[in-house]
């Protein structure tokens, strides 16, 4: 038997899953820096993001106001898990026709395999089978599994090289490319990294547009808009009756605390001072926010009445957020707040259906339809925009 072993292990089949393994441990680790690294550069938590990722396999329990280190863990070793695995379908299982590539052919073929692993779990694997979990795609834009994809991805022309010295033959062909490569991508990733230690300190890349009027508007209204967003949140997490109505009011105040977060650091590096506070008159115009007494009212209630009157009050309270994150993706001067805006827009609509009970096809098609929809029509419907009664 160790005979049959060591031949399956020395024979070409062999050294191809050893090296696409190898390759998978490198890209998989490559895309989690970068994730990491680059999450708050155009607008997202990247804790909230691994939050969602390790709600896959965890379901509700991964769900947390407050996401604990177990349930981040969990997110990037999945996510690794998954980037691993593609590696090994590309140059294991269709070793016939890809191990033989060469790595310029390779780079080129990179961002399609990209395009259809991303679009494979969005669309397919983790809303519908195996997993059936729909707040992935209705939470998280497909656009970021894509480029987390894409830069995943964009080590696989290092695989003739992982071939090669797994299979012992030195000096390699490849190795030149893979010195060149490989180290732009740890220059990239100390690039990266660097940005991000920056921006912690609150020094971002500075804000960049002509007049910033607008910018400054929408951030603080925003940011006042979350704080009562976050503030209902816990009070569902806190009282819900239904077990996954509290998961997803978790969900919704940690996505809504970590964009503030986001927010509050662009403000600080971009306008160097505090962010400031809005006034009572402006929180009051601001479309989708509640009377305090509504707030009040609903503290009063129990049961099945309690999560009836706060999917309401939610619904109508991002229906507002939509949109003012509708109207931001079109007026916006910095591209990174057009950016970060769609991702609310895309984010809030689906926690409206999450809140609704969508799943399944039904919320693939919704993912899809947010995806795609133009600025200035992300209204959800009418009824789901009215002010709920006092």
């Amino acid at each position: 038997m160790s005979g049959i072993v060591r031949r399956l292990w020395s024979s070409q089949a062999g050294i191809n899953w050893r090296a696409a393994a190898l390759l998978g441990l490198f890209s998989s680790t490559f895309s989690t820096l970068v994730s990491q690294f680059t999450a708050t550069r155009i607008g997202r938590d990247a804790v909230v993001d691994w939050m969602v990722v390790a709600a896959i396999p965890m379901r509700d329990a991964a769900l947390q106001v407050e996401p604990s280190w177990p349930v981040i863990l969990t997110g990037i070793l999945f996510h690794q898990w998954a980037d691993f695995s593609w590696a090994l379908v590309f140059f294991g299982l269709f070793a016939r026709w890809t191990a033989g590539l060469r790595p310029w052919t390779i780079l080129l073929i990179a961002p399609v395999w990209a395009l259809f692993t991303s679009a494979s779990e969005w669309l397919f694997l983790v809303p519908l089978l195996p997993f059936w979990q729909p707040i992935f795609p209705l939470e998280q834009p497909y656009w970021i599994g894509f480029l987390v994809h894409l830069t995943s991805a964009s080590l696989y022309p290092l695989f003739p090289y992982l071939r090669d010295t797994v299979a012992g033959r030195r000096p390699s062909a490849h190795g030149r490319f893979a010195a060149v490569w490989s180290g732009g991508a740890i220059l990239g990733v100390f690039a990266l990294g660097t940005l991000a230690l920056l921006g912690w300190q609150g020094r971002e890349i500075p804000w960049t547009g002509h007049d910033p009027a607008y910018d400054q508007d929408y951030m603080r209204r925003m940011m006042a808009h979350h704080a009562q967003g976050i503030a209902l949140a816990k009070l569902g997490a806190e009282r819900a009756q239904d077990s996954h109505l509290r998961s997803l009011a978790r969900l919704i105040a940690a996505a809504q605390t970590g964009e503030n977060t986001v927010f509050d650091q662009w403000w600080r590096s971009w306008f160097g001072d505090a962010s400031q506070i809005c006034a009572l008159a402006e929180r009051d115009s601001m479309p989708g926010m509640l009377d305090p007494g509504q707030i009040e009212a609903l503290r009063g209630l129990d049961g099945p009445a309690f999560d009836a009157r706060f999917v309401a009050l939610m619904t109508f309270h991002h229906a507002g957020a939509i949109a003012m994150a509708d109207d931001a993706m079109r007026q916006a001067d910095d591209l990174r707040l057009r950016i970060m805006a769609q991702g609310i827009r895309h984010e809030q609509r689906g926690e409206i259906a999450l809140m609704h009970g969508l799943e399944g096809l039904a919320a693939v098609q919704m993912a899809l339809g947010d995806l795609v929809l133009p600025a200035g029509r992300a209204a959800p419907e009418q009824a789901a925009g009215q002010r709920p009664s006092p």
